[in-house]
């Protein structure tokens, strides 16, 4: 089991996700992309755009974090604070991007920066 942490974050939500593992870009980012392009498939499908925020983060937590939990829901939490340890932070834009971040030293000092404290990485291609 990889000890790998990482938060979701969804832009327009104050919610903070937080996986104590797994949380390795080839992992999340294979799964959470496919995820997110049904997700934007069924909100196109429907004509809903009201509540996106607050929809995307219930369903991150509900289909996502089946996948990256592996029955062992302790693995998952959602909060307000960012967690100075964590590995990476993915970024799930109102402009339907999803974007890869690395903590710097600046965050792991004052993680409540949240992503304005991170590196951007890039998703490398076979990821995404």
């Amino acid at each position: 089991m990889t000890e790998t942490s990482c938060h979701i974050i969804v832009e327009g939500n104050p919610a903070v996700i937080y996986a104590s593992r797994n949380g390795k870009p080839a992992k999340v980012v294979r799964t959470l992309g496919s995820f997110l392009e049904k997700f934007w498939q069924e909100r196109d499908a429907s004509g809903e755009h009201t509540d996106t925020p607050e929809c995307l983060v219930a369903q991150i937590i509900v289909r996502f974090g089946f996948e990256i939990c592996e029955d062992d829901y302790s693995n998952l939490r959602v909060g307000l604070k960012y967690s100075p340890n964590v590995d990476y932070l993915y970024f799930i834009g109102s402009d339907r991007t999803l974007k890869l971040y690395s903590p710097t030293d600046a965050y792991r000092a004052t993680p409540n920066l949240g992503v304005g404290a991170c590196q951007e990485m890039a998703i490398e291609p076979s990821l995404s």
